[in-house]
């Protein structure tokens, strides 16, 4: 069974940074993706970013393109998501996800495995 922990998140100011962790465990199949996306109060989830763990190929969400960045240690196990040029509206619960088995790995529905979740606080 795959297991997702998130860590991480904080408050911060706009224009801050925070960068985001998610140890990741469990995997059974030697071909998956994993994910991060978001959900703010009363909005639908968005994807922001995936990537390819056998590697490390990112996809990323238009609307994040060039201010967050995700990446893969494999020696750690563990899927961080930079996140830099922090706005308000960025705040929102963050979430790890994996897709087990997956290889196409777009920030988009299909993942079948979810982290916990890490708050994100973003103020003006």
């Amino acid at each position: 069974q795959v297991q997702l922990l998130e860590s991480g998140g904080g408050s911060v100011q706009a224009g801050g940074s925070l960068r985001l962790s998610c140890v990741a465990s469990g995997f059974t199949y030697t071909s998956n993706c994993l994910g991060w996306f978001r959900q703010a109060p009363g909005k639908e989830r968005e994807g922001l970013a995936g990537l390819y763990m056998n590697d490390g190929r990112p996809r990323y969400a238009h609307s994040v393109k060039g201010r967050f960045t995700i990446s893969y240690d494999n020696a750690k196990n563990t899927l961080f998501l930079q996140l830099n040029s922090l706005k308000p509206e960025d705040t929102a619960m963050y979430y790890c996800a994996a897709k087990s088995p997956g290889f196409d790995c777009p920030p988009t529905p299909g993942y079948n495995f979810w982290g916990q979740g890490t708050q994100v606080t973003v103020s003006s």
